[in-house]
């Protein structure tokens, strides 16, 4: 079958996440036929660099042969049993392995499939924690409010994007979403360093208010990702560890995006010298080939659910594909090739390469602020430098930028009014040099039209 008969067949059956269905009757979606390394090919055989990781998961490049060959091998052996009652050997050597390179004190893993789960087990496993230990009152959250972390409900009631949220209030619970960390828009109108990072003020304030009533803390460590790529400095999170302890809070970090190398060490919590109470991961995890998810929690939280069978203390959470056998090995074979390839000190190594690449765009028409970490690299656009106006998500320019990148071999989805690169850590710096060299082109060919 053709191009033309694979696309009308999606226009009449599929349904795409975050698009607007009527917009592809004149703009089809793109067929992406096969990937390989750091490359798309279209089934024109075009050829794309992937830079934003497929949604931020692609950790090695498209088909790294080691995990395919341990998928393969497992598959041969066990593809799936559930998980109630029932272990095997590549979940038991995969939490193993989760606990041991895991900030200190986190030696309880439970698996799901994806972010959206490992961040809905860990609200489950706070609110039930506090239940079983006979605190009740603890039912509230505090979050950011450019933050986000999933789509699932409990996860859209502790997210700030409101674009996401909007349609769904009606079945969303209460939380309290204080200002984020947000340099470029500061909500204390100040700038950092000389801050002192006073927007963590407001997170203090929100726990006082809550009092006994407020059970966790989530926030997403260092970078917001949905968010607008909003990067902010260690200390806040420090200081917001300190002040949830303090309240005698939980701590939820989301790693789901920034895990697994992605900002530089192997969790972006490593950076602010924070171990948190919940630690929820997908996305790199298995290099991006295979669903699967992890919430890592402390022997404490774990304790206060033992119990006998008719204690109420179960935690009658669970999925179908918990602890799949076959993404269990595509995640240990993952975490073998960054051992094998010192990925993490390969990203620390190529970052101030990434960032110095975008940093020679922040004199361009509509941009009005230029950030990153790691193997990530985002342009906020604006309307007016001065006042800081937004360009609208919606802004004719963004689609150009999109159909640019694709005409020089750059696969790009920009975030609202950010254009950014969330590139495979595993990018070599050749690599890196070219894309980096193909994206300047486009945003100095579209921003000077």
């Amino acid at each position: 079958m053709d191009r033309k008969s694979w696309l009308l067949k999606d226009l009449r059956h599929c349904w795409h996440p975050y698009t607007q269905m009527s917009t592809l009757a004149t703009e089809p979606p793109m067929l992406i036929d096969r990937a390989e390394g750091l490359f798309l090919f279209d089934a024109e055989g075009n050829r794309y660099y992937d830079a934003i990781s497929s949604w931020w998961c692609v950790v090695h490049g498209h088909g790294a042969p080691g995990i395919r060959e341990a998928v393969t091998r497992q598959m041969e052996r066990l593809d799936h049993v559930l998980f109630a009652g029932v272990t095997h050997e590549p979940a038991v050597r995969l939490a193993s392995r989760l606990a041991a390179i895991a900030p200190e004190g986190l030696s309880r893993v439970f698996f799901s499939d994806n972010g959206s789960t490992a961040v809905e087990v860990a609200l489950k496993m706070s609110l039930q924690c506090r239940r079983n230990l006979g605190r009740e009152e603890r039912t509230g959250f505090v979050c950011l409010d450019h933050g986000y972390h999933g789509d699932t409900t409990g996860c859209m009631s502790v997210s700030g994007v409101d674009a996401f949220l909007r349609a769904f209030r009606p079945i969303l619970f209460p939380s309290r979403r204080v200002p984020a960390p947000y340099c470029y828009r500061c909500p204390v109108g100040k700038t950092y360093p000389e801050c002192g990072i006073g927007c963590v003020d407001a997170l203090g304030d929100a726990l006082r208010e809550g009092g006994d009533a407020i059970t966790a803390v989530i926030l997403e460590p260092l970078l917001l990702g949905a968010g607008g790529m909003i990067v902010y400095p260690p200390e806040y999170l420090s200081r917001a560890a300190a002040i949830a302890r303090g309240h005698g809070a939980h701590l939820i970090l989301d790693e789901v995006a920034t895990g697994f190398g992605r900002t530089g060490t192997m969790f972006a919590c490593e950076q602010a010298g924070v171990s948190p109470d919940f630690l929820c991961l997908s996305k790199g995890l298995t290099g991006g080939t295979m669903p699967l998810a992890a919430t890592l929690t402390t022997a404490e939280v774990y304790n206060s659910f033992l119990g006998s069978p008719d204690s109420g203390k179960t935690f009658y959470h669970g999925h179908t594909y918990t602890a799949n056998p076959v993404g269990c090995a595509a995640a240990l074979a993952s975490l073998d090739l960054f051992e094998e390839g010192r990925l993490v000190e390969h990203v620390a190594r190529l970052a101030p390469r990434l960032a110095e690449g975008v940093r020679e765009l922040a004199g361009l028409p509509l941009v009005g602020d230029v950030r990153g970490i790691g193997m990530v690299a985002a342009l906020e656009l604006v309307s007016d430098k001065e006042t800081k106006e937004p360009l609208p998500g919606t802004a004719p320019v963004l689609r150009e930028i999109r159909l640019e990148g694709l005409r020089r071999g750059l696969f790009l989805r920009p975030l609202g009014n950010v254009v950014y690169l969330f590139l495979p850590q595993a990018v070599t710096r050749e690599a890196l040099d070219d894309i980096l060299d193909r994206f300047q082109g486009v945003l100095k060919s579209v921003l000077k039209r």
